[in-house]
C-alpha cells in the first residue's frame, strides 16, 4: 500500500489515495470507460482524500444514474469515479493516469483485470479487450 498523490490536468482537483497497484486495475468497456479512456484502480471511500477542487467539479450520471462520474470543469480531466456495486460496495475508482507520483513502471506493472460493463456481464471478461 502507498499513498498516491494526484491531479486533474490543470490542477484545480488535487486528491490523494492509498492504493496497492500491485492487487490490480480495471480497464471496462462501458460506453463512457471505453470513450474516456478511464483506467482505474478501487479504494475504499476510507482510502481516498480529496485535498483541492471540490467546487471544480461537474459531475456526470447516465443509464442507473447511481455511480458519479466526476470531472474537472476546467480542464475537463476525470481523476475519480464514485460508485456502488455489489462486488466493492461504496467505492472509489481512481483514474491511475493522474497519479502525479506513481513511476511509468508501477504502472506497466499493474495488472489489469477487463470488465465487459457493456453487456453488462461483470464477471466474464470481453472477448476483444486490444483496443481497451
Amino acid at each position: 500500500m502507498k499513498t498516491y498523490h494526484g491531479s486533474c490536468h490543470c490542477g484545480a482537483v488535487r486528491f490523494e489515495a492509498d492504493i496497492d497497484l500491485a492487487r490490480g486495475t480495471l480497464r471496462c468497456n462501458c460506453s463512457i470507460c471505453l470513450k474516456a479512456r478511464f483506467w482505474p484502480a478501487i479504494v475504499q471511500p476510507d482510502a481516498f482524500r480529496l485535498l483541492a477542487g471540490a467546487a471544480e467539479l461537474t459531475e456526470y450520471r447516465f443509464l442507473t444514474k447511481r455511480d458519479q462520474h466526476l470531472f474537472c470543469r476546467h480542464c475537463g480531466v476525470r481523476p475519480f469515479v464514485i460508485g456502488r456495486s455489489p462486488r466493492w460496495g461504496e467505492f472509489y475508482g481512481v483514474n491511475v493516469t493522474c497519479l502525479d507520483d506513481a513511476t511509468a513502471e508501477e504502472l506497466a506493472n499493474a495488472p489489469i483485470t477487463y470488465l465487459d460493463g457493456k453487456n453488462d456481464d461483470w464477471e466474464t471478461p470481453p472477448v476483444e479487450i486490444g483496443h481497451l
